[in-house]
């Protein structure tokens, strides 16, 4: 469990400039990441790998969200760096994901016990190396210039520049409530809009739903606090419960090519076996999931997000 030092300290006010909850987002989760970068490096708590992968998507999902306000060309060279970081502890996440919540859930299940004893040894070795990929990522050059260059960045709020035209300093300094509003109500539209077929999508829309629910659910962590809580707790546990059922369908769909990778090689006859009967294992779960899709839509869909009622109603 994580220490309080280690959970994402954030709180945006209706009175905040919007520049000013810029920094604010940013630098949560700048320290966000710092807190966990340990724990991803030792490599024996896999939460580790997956709070930095979270808090490296947050910020570049902020550095996204800002963008009407805050130029692009101010931040774009941040964002590369935010996405390369996320990128490098993905191997390993996808890794970690397969042998505790795939295999560990079929464990002695399917009675091909060399074959299961041989991709677990394939799993663990492949993750070895997808953690010695995140070791190196944070021993780099190019992370230490990334920490250190941003947070002096932060310090000195380096977007605001003096030079910046006055439209663009206006729209800075303007309080967050409207802009957060904006990009909120913007994002559950394209949410809406997306998921209205829910019960006919393919995997792949599926997957650009799931998309639209996670970049919705950032923002809705970035300005959660200048609304309702009570109403803000029942829309985000909606969503929370659709994303997670949206999830745990791309694990399934992403741990067919993971596990092609890890036999390429291996002409074992259970082994392969193994690897199919573990496929249809999973691909009873993902339609079980599919099942409950709809239910869960329906109760998302149907809740009136607490922005429509004004700040903190």
């Amino acid at each position: 469990m994580a220490s309080p030092s280690m959970s994402l300290n954030l709180t945006i006010t209706p009175d905040m400039s919007t520049t000013a909850a810029f920094g604010a987002i940013l630098r949560a989760n700048y320290d966000f990441v710092r807190a966990w970068a340990p724990v991803a490096y030792e490599g024996k708590d896999i939460e580790g790998v997956h709070q930095v992968r979270v808090g490296m998507r947050r910020m570049r999902s902020a550095v996204i969200v800002f963008r009407k306000a805050i130029p692009r060309e101010l931040t774009d060279a941040w964002g590369e760096e935010m996405r390369w970081l996320a990128n490098a502890m993905g191997p390993a996440r996808d890794l970690d994901v397969f042998i505790t919540e795939a295999m560990d859930a079929v464990t002695g299940k399917i009675p091909l016990p060399a074959g299961e004893e041989r991709i677990r040894q394939l799993a663990e070795q492949h993750r070895a190396e997808a953690y010695a990929q995140v070791r190196a990522a944070i021993d780099s050059d190019r992370y230490k210039k990334y920490t250190t260059g941003l947070n002096h960045w932060l310090k000195e709020q380096g977007w605001y520049q003096a030079d910046m035209p006055g439209k663009v300093r206006a729209r800075m300094n303007k309080t967050v409530a409207s802009y957060a509003t904006s990009v909120l109500n913007k994002r559950v539209s394209q949410t809406l809009q997306d998921g209205a077929r829910i019960n006919e999508m393919s995997t792949e829309e599926l997957h650009m739903l799931r998309i639209d629910c996670k970049k919705l659910r950032y923002a809705t962590e970035f300005f959660g606090s200048l609304f309702n809580k009570k109403g803000m707790g029942q829309f985000t546990g909606y969503l929370k419960e659709l994303q997670g059922l949206l999830g745990t369908m791309n694990d399934v769909t992403v741990m067919q090519g993971l596990l092609d990778a890890l036999i390429q090689d291996v002409d074992e006859r259970e082994t392969v076996k193994y690897a199919g009967a573990l496929i249809g294992w999973r691909a009873r779960q993902y339609e079980e999931v599919r099942g409950t899709l709809g239910e869960s839509w329906e109760a998302f869909a149907n809740t009136i997000p607490p922005w429509f009622k004004g700040v903190g109603e």
